[in-house]
């Protein structure tokens, strides 16, 4: 008996000097633990659209260290982690509807929903209010998701996915004399502006035999991405809130976006006509355009349109009169908590998520390293690293997605029918349309009376 005692006695010392030394083992840049945190072991679900489940076979470094992370996440906080897929892209509004619509508090879960859907979210009241760990995650998203003062969601990280930038053919601008550098250097010195963008385009536009058409022209790219850019490049919207706190069309009173809408019809005579909408694909690749107003991940993610010439840089969108930064139209997935908790558990949901999304030993810089392959060292280190930490998300998006509040399939659209009149008359036209959505998201639909009998 005494030697059972012994033994029991020496197993438990040893426990004890492991658990001290997996203590000691937690590496300093962890975050400090928050007590009282305790799932019991019950599962968290993080849902998406898109996710597995599943952890990276052979993990590089960063993943290595993102799943030592969470497993010490998951042995402090008695959790579980389930990162994976609920519903389709464009069902996840529908799968959050039914969890609130029967009340489902089965499972914890938060929900991730792209930012193009997540207007009836918002309007419906899906997902509880969120108001912690706020400063981890980025401010566009914050101020996106905040209707009335009240936060309601976040990103999926701490960083922005940028949207519009502008490409540049290096060949060309150098058959033009310009050294493509300047470019870099007005954006570092704060005078990469429209105007200053216009000298460029106005300089290699050339037609070479005299034959009446341009053999050079300045620009491409798909023209939405061109309007939408030099919307957000001069600090324009086409929606507010005002101060009742419900949304309001504004794009024909906001001399920012008229700005903004006129300069993109005059910027018309630089654009490489297009018979077909992706045209500009193909015209690209020829290499005799000298830049492209497109998305980041056209040239970042290295299977894209911009990889179809061999030398290619990127700078942001220039600033128009009215911007004193950069910026970019930003669309980033969505996370929120299902309304259908208490605060009690809606606030460890927000805390454990929170804690979930970071990597605290991880490489911060390591997600450029697939992109220096790709362009020179300037386009990673001073394009695309700014533009990860300044956007804005438009307010079109509560409304549903760029082609559909925008775009011209109920006659009331803007941006594909810029040309028809003036900016304001363009955009003044839409209003009627315009108003409608409006109501719609704040409620305040009026039904039609019923049919006299």
């Amino acid at each position: 008996m005494k030697k059972i005692m012994a033994l029991v006695l020496a197993a438990m010392m040893l426990l004890g000097c492991c658990s001290f030394a997996m203590a000691e083992d937690v590496p300093e840049s962890y975050p400090e633990i928050i007590e009282g945190l305790d799932f019991g072991g019950a599962t968290v679900h993080i849902y998406d659209w898109y996710s597995t489940g599943e952890r990276a076979a052979e993990p590089n470094p960063n993943q290595e260290l993102q799943y030592a992370y969470w497993d010490w996440l998951e042995e402090t906080y008695n959790v579980k982690f389930d990162e994976n897929t609920l519903g389709t892209w464009d069902g996840m509004v529908s799968e959050v509807q039914n969890m609130v619509t029967n009340h489902d508090d089965s499972q914890l879960c938060i929900v991730g929903i792209s930012g193009g859907f997540i207007g009836p979210v918002l309007a419906n009241g899906l997902f509880m209010p969120w108001t912690y760990g706020l400063e981890y995650f980025n401010q566009a998203t914050e101020d996106f998701m905040t209707v009335n003062g009240v936060c309601y969601g976040v990103c999926g990280g701490k960083y922005l996915e940028p949207r519009q930038c502008v490409f540049f053919n290096k060949q060309v601008l150098e058959d033009a004399n310009i050294d493509w550098n300047e470019l870099y250097d007005a954006q570092a010195d704060g005078t990469w502006t429209w105007d200053k963008m216009e000298e460029y385009m106005d300089k290699v536009q050339v037609d070479k035999d005299n034959d009446g058409v341009l053999d050079v022209y300045a620009l491409t790219g798909n023209g939405d991405d061109g309007t939408i850019g030099l919307v957000v490049s001069n600090n324009g919207d086409f929606f507010a809130f005002n101060e009742e706190g419900k949304l309001e069309y504004t794009a024909d009173k906001d001399p920012n976006t008229l700005e903004a809408l006129t300069r993109r019809a005059e910027w018309n005579k630089y654009y490489r006509p297009n018979e077909n909408w992706d045209d500009y694909q193909r015209f690209w690749s020829e290499g005799n355009v000298a830049f492209f107003i497109g998305q980041s991940y056209e040239g970042f993610n290295g299977n894209s349109t911009v990889n179809g010439i061999e030398r290619w840089g990127c700078v942001a969108m220039p600033k128009g009169p009215a911007a004193e930064e950069y910026s970019s139209a930003v669309d980033n997935n969505i996370f929120g908590i299902p309304a259908i908790y208490d605060e009690e558990t809606s606030l460890k949901l927000q805390q454990i998520y929170t804690l979930y999304r970071m990597n605290p030993e991880a490489d911060e810089d390591s997600w450029a390293d697939a992109f220096y392959a790709l362009t020179d060292d300037r386009a990673v280190d001073e394009t695309y690293a700014y533009l990860r930490e300044h956007g804005t998300i438009l307010k079109f998006n509560y409304l549903g997605d760029r082609n559909t509040v925008l775009g011209n399939y109920d006659g009331n659209g803007i941006i594909w029918r810029l040309g028809e009149g003036t900016a304001a008359e363009v955009c003044e036209s839409a209003r009627p349309g315009m108003e409608a959505r409006c109501a719609d998201f704040n409620g305040d639909t009026v039904a039609e009376a019923p049919a006299a009998e």
